[in-house]
């Protein structure tokens, strides 16, 4: 019911502090979303609207044995009496109680067409049709019209609602719940009636039960859409605390089908489920588009052979591919394996609580016993009520003949009424029921059918009175009740459980959330290990993936060709025991464990995306990866350059990279969209040159003067400025036996002397280095390199070239350079970098 506003009288002010007014009119506000609509009630695990629901179809009648009747009916009669909020979300929430993929046990049945797995959207209300299901009719509904529970005022004060269900089963574990409030979240996994049953049952007869037999008992959730859990960390975290981290995972099979044409079979891998809410059509369209871009390898055909018999995803493989290996990237980079948050959290008298397992059940079996009390209480009233009736017809009837002298003596009722009172002895409820007895109770058959219910309801309330006064007995009473629920709607299990094997928790090392937030950067802090260890390769190529294997007496030759799909564009050569700093376009540093690379053994290559190693937080906001490096054992005199689009750039003491968490760290503070650009290490007598699209470049010596060092949290200066209409290009570190490579976009190109270039302050407009062809032409990239060197440059197209430096004209700051590269229509060169590989290793 809404509350009446306490309105001041006409022209009287109250002076009210702002910041006072504004925190508790939020407070309420955050209130009203928690207790009205976002988290369910710990005794019936119901929201308000889903409680309004329900409800509302029970006045209307609509019991499982009953026709179905239109959703917009119902959606209707719930507007119209108790939730006064808009029509699609009511409809929503009741489309979710049907949804068997949604739901453990549907609390609703439907006819028509709700949606799909696939995210189809549901038929409008007014085609679907619904009605109350089997196990909410009888496991919520049935008794309430005992006065099991409170009753208040709906919003217009014109009807009466419950304040909760008379739930007989934990349907806030049963179905579980998802919800966001103000400042919290719920996240509840639905669980397997059995099992939460003899979870019951056991804390009735044991309330001091131990965790670990209690978690036997229920050994985990069980999704409506099966899959598998991998482990019971997570569980035991989630049972034991209220919140917790469960990884779960599709099913899949490997089988042997016809190939097209009359070809041999092919190995395909069959996924039969998927985690709990995944999305099947998004899944299977993240999965194609990572094939596209050659993320995802060794996969020929996904298509979805889904039927009415149950889902069927056949995803088919290129031959001599082996089906773990396309696993592991379909685990790593798509919801085939994803975790699942679960946050316990509840209203529990009206406040939000984070309950553990066992609070969760105490506080249903707290709940159950009271309905039963009040319960059994109203039927003990109902029945004394009617034995009072019963015992004042029996005495008329043992008096029948003074009954029927008053009735004829009477002058009119009220003293028929009083008489039979004053002689009998009587009630005034018992004189109305003899004036309102019909006559055919006088037969001796209808005399003895009262004796009957007499003794009936002697024996009833003797009961009531026992289980009312006996709380063992109203226990056993509860168990049987529970018993007898399993019996009617228990289930096997969906969702099976898996202890987790090494292999198991390699693969799902990226996606774990563990207790430990930062990694061991031992190697990076004291160089190599005291250890020798086997030398480590790593290769990484243009399209974003890492190759790991062990150096051999042969030599790596390499991806020289440079092959239109991908090729390697930096070698590192290094040990297990060294860690990866990756650093992305946000402006900040992830670590990845050289040990968490999958190596590459005998002919079979592994490729892993190298998005893909790092944390769950950095795959969720794409960000993109600029540079990686492995610290050089140096690290006194090595700083970090970083520059981003806006120009500002900054100078970082590579000492500033220890102990890096891997939810990663920020390095430079970026405003106002700004993203990094690039990164440079600065060594000691070096310069910096920085260039911008309209080639003007700046160089400046690398000092605590022009350029000083800063700390992570910083924000960086401007390092050269920007006219309009034009942007950063690029920023390089240059040595005495280095010339400069200038590119535009419209393929000219040029090798300029670093002499050329006068030396200026950090914050000039810089020299014009280069002119242009045309007005649409500006400068696209710039390379540091030697004579003997090899540069690579792509195009917008997806095309890369390799280049020899020497074939570039050595020229000054007026030329405009020669044609390098023949270019299609629209085509423009977007980067060049240098082929020399191996240019950090440790």
């Amino acid at each position: 019911m809404a509350k009446q506003l306490n309105l001041p009288p006409k022209g009287q002010v109250i002076p009210t502090a702002l910041h006072i007014e504004m925190q508790r009119s939020y407070l309420e506000y955050a209130m009203s979303v928690i207790v009205g609509r976002a988290l369910p009630d710990v005794r019936d695990g119901l929201k308000p609207v889903h409680r309004r629901i329900l409800y509302a179809m029970y006045e209307l009648g609509l019991t499982p044995d009953r026709p179905y009747r239109k959703c917009a009916r119902v959606v209707g009669d719930v507007l119209g009496k108790y939730h006064p909020h808009g029509d699609q979300a009511v409809y929503d929430a009741l489309v979710r109680l049907v949804q068997d993929f949604s739901s453990r046990y549907p609390l609703l049945a439907g006819h028509g067409n709700f949606g799909s797995i696939d995210n189809d959207p549901p038929a409008a209300m007014r085609y679907t049709e619904t009605k109350l299901a089997p196990i909410s009719n009888e496991g919520m509904l049935m008794e309430i019209g005992e006065e099991t529970v409170d009753f208040v005022d709906n919003f217009d004060n014109s009807q009466q609602e419950p304040t909760v269900l008379p739930a007989r089963l934990p349907f806030l574990l049963l179905n579980g719940c998802a919800g966001i409030a103000v400042g919290m979240a719920t996240n509840i996994p639905p669980h397997n009636l059995g099992e939460l049953v003899d979870g019951l049952i056991a804390l009735v007869d044991c309330p001091n039960l131990t965790d670990k037999k209690l978690f036997e008992l229920i050994p985990g959730p069980d999704f409506p859409t099966g899959g598998q859990i991998i482990g019971r960390n997570g569980i035991s975290e989630a049972y034991s605390n209220g919140r917790g981290t469960i990884i779960i995972r599709g099913v899949n099979k490997i089988e042997k089908i016809a190939g097209s044409r009359g070809s041999k079979k092919r190995t395909a891998i069959i996924v039969t489920e998927l985690p709990y809410q995944v999305n099947k059509a998004a899944w299977i369209e993240k999965v194609a588009d990572l094939v596209n871009q050659i993320k995802i390898q060794g996969i020929s055909d996904i298509r979805d052979e889904s039927d009415r018999q149950g889902m069927r995803v056949v995803i088919e493989l290129k031959r001599d591919v082996q089906p773990d290996y396309v696993l592991e990237q379909l685990y790593h980079q798509t919801a085939l394996q994803s975790n699942f948050g679960a946050i316990m959290l509840a209203l529990s008298d009206g406040h939000p609580c984070q309950l553990s397992l066992r609070q969760l059940l105490q506080k249903f079996l707290n709940f159950r016993e009271q309905t039963l009390n009040r319960r059994y209480s109203y039927e003990l009233d109902k029945a004394q009520s009617r034995l009072h009736l019963l015992s004042g017809l029996l005495v008329a009837l043992a008096h029948l003949d003074q009954v029927i002298t008053i009735l004829c003596q009477a002058i009119d009722g009220s003293t028929a009424k009083q008489n039979l009172q004053n002689q009998l002895n009587l009630t005034e409820p018992q004189a109305d029921a003899i004036l309102s007895m019909p006559l055919r109770r006088l037969t001796s058959l209808e005399q003895q059918n009262l004796k009957d219910e007499f003794a009936e309801l002697n024996n009833k309330i003797a009961e009531f009175q026992n289980l009312l006064s006996n709380r063992h007995e109203l226990l056993k009473a509860l168990k049987k009740e529970l018993r007898s629920l399993k019996h009617k709607y228990s289930d096997p299990r969906r969702t099976h459980i898996f202890e987790e094997s090494p292999k198991t928790e390699e693969l799902g090392k990226q996606k774990k959330q563990t207790s430990k937030d930062t990694v061991s950067h031992k190697s990076l802090i004291n160089g190599i290990s005291e250890q020798p260890l086997k030398p480590t390769i790593l290769e990484f190529t243009y399209r974003g993936y890492v190759r790991c294997y062990q150096a051999s007496g042969k030599k790596s030759k390499g991806d020289r060709n440079v092959p239109e799909h991908d090729f390697t564009i930096q070698t590192d050569v290094t040990d297990r025991a060294q860690d990866l700093l990756v650093l992305t376009n946000t402006g900040k540093v992830y670590p990845i464990s050289v040990e968490s690379i999958p190596i590459s053994v005998g002919r079979v290559i592994k490729r892993t995306p190298l998005i893909t190693l790092l944390s769950n937080a950095a795959q969720q906001a794409q960000e993109n990866i600029i540079s990686h490096f492995l610290v050089p054992k140096n690290m006194k005199d090595t700083d970090l350059i970083l520059l981003t689009k806006q120009g500002k750039i900054k100078r970082l003491d590579i000492s500033k990279l220890k102990q890096i968490s891997r939810r990663g760290t920020t390095i430079i503070k970026l405003k106002n969209d700004d993203e990094l650009l690039c990164t440079q290490f600065a060594f000691p007598e070096t310069h910096l040159t920085i260039a911008s699209s309209g080639s003007r470049l700046l160089r400046f010596p690398i000092n605590d003067e022009q350029l000083p060092k800063m700390e992570r949290a910083a924000i960086g200066l401007q390092g050269i400025r920007i006219l309009k209409s034009q942007q950063m290009v690029d920023c390089i570190t240059l040595d005495k036996n280095q010339n400069i490579l200038l590119f535009t976009q419209n393929g000219y190109s040029k090798c300029l002397n670093t002499n050329e270039i006068k030396l200026a302050h950090r914050g000039d407009l810089g020299t014009q280095a280069m002119k242009f062809n045309s007005r649409t032409d500006s400068l696209a990239a710039m390379v540091a390199a030697q004579s003997d060197d090899e540069v690579i440059i792509f195009t917008n197209k997806d095309r890369a070239e390799l280049l020899k430096v020497s074939q570039i004209p050595l020229a000054g700051r007026s030329s405009l350079g020669e044609i390098v590269i023949t270019l299609s229509r629209d085509e423009k060169i977007v980067s060049v970098i240098n082929a020399r590989p191996g240019t950090l290793s440790v």
